[in-house]
């Protein structure tokens, strides 16, 4: 088997746009990676001026700490959904806040092949917010398209599991299709695939901030 490459990030931010997101596009990776690094996951919108989603942030903290993240580490921001455009400015501070406030050594966020309005304004004020970080786009399956990951991480079984459990707590999306534990399987299974590993979760680059090391033996 190929030699991996190793990546660190002491503190680790993860950025989606409403209850779910996060969970859909990096799951696996957070439950992987939930005792190694100081995690962060901060959802902006909590999908409250829809009366039939008034489970879902209850549903979203149940989700995250299946993944092994407390309710502390897990914020719900304040703005409204696909109103995101409209309040590009205030989600830009918002960042800028959440960014000299923690200070992440790498960002996840949605990818930039993403067409939901609010998606798309995430990234593209992340990506202004978090100058000079590493910032690795997810995918959410429902509403990207063109997406290929060109940055793989090996994840387990256990890892993978953890994310069908996580997902199963939404109870208000148990019908959605990219909900289904089988497509959430699959998935890893072809990303581990291209990777040339049992499984893998998938990311593409939006940008890598870095410096070459080289290990003696």
């Amino acid at each position: 088997m190929p030699q991996s490459l190793y990546f660190y990030g002491r503190r680790v931010l993860f950025l989606g746009a409403h209850p779910d997101d996060i969970e859909l596009g990096c799951g696996a990776l957070i439950h992987n990676i939930s005792a190694k690094a100081e995690l962060l996951c901060a959802t902006l919108s909590d999908n409250q001026k829809n009366p039939e989603l008034g489970h879902l942030p209850a549903e979203h903290y149940a989700s995250m700490a299946v993944l092994g993240l407390p309710q502390e580490k897990v914020i719900l921001g304040p703005f409204e959904t696909r109103r995101f455009q409209e309040a590009r400015q205030e989600i830009l501070e918002y960042m800028v806040k959440l960014n000299r406030e923690f200070r992440p050594d790498i960002v996840f966020v949605h990818t930039k092949a993403d067409i939901h309005q609010d998606h798309g304004t995430v990234t593209n004020e992340a990506l202004r917010a978090f100058r000079g970080t590493t910032v690795l786009g997810f995918d959410v399956i429902r509403s990207s398209y063109g997406f290929f990951p060109s940055f793989l991480v090996e994840v387990s079984r256990e890892d993978i599991e953890a994310k069908v459990t996580a997902l199963a707590m939404y109870k208000t999306y148990e019908n959605k299709y990219y909900f289904d534990p089988e497509l959430t399987r699959a998935i890893f299974t072809r990303n581990g695939a291209i990777a040339e590993r049992p499984y893998a979760e998938g990311f593409d680059i939006l940008r890598i901030v870095s410096a070459f090391g080289c290990m003696h033996e």
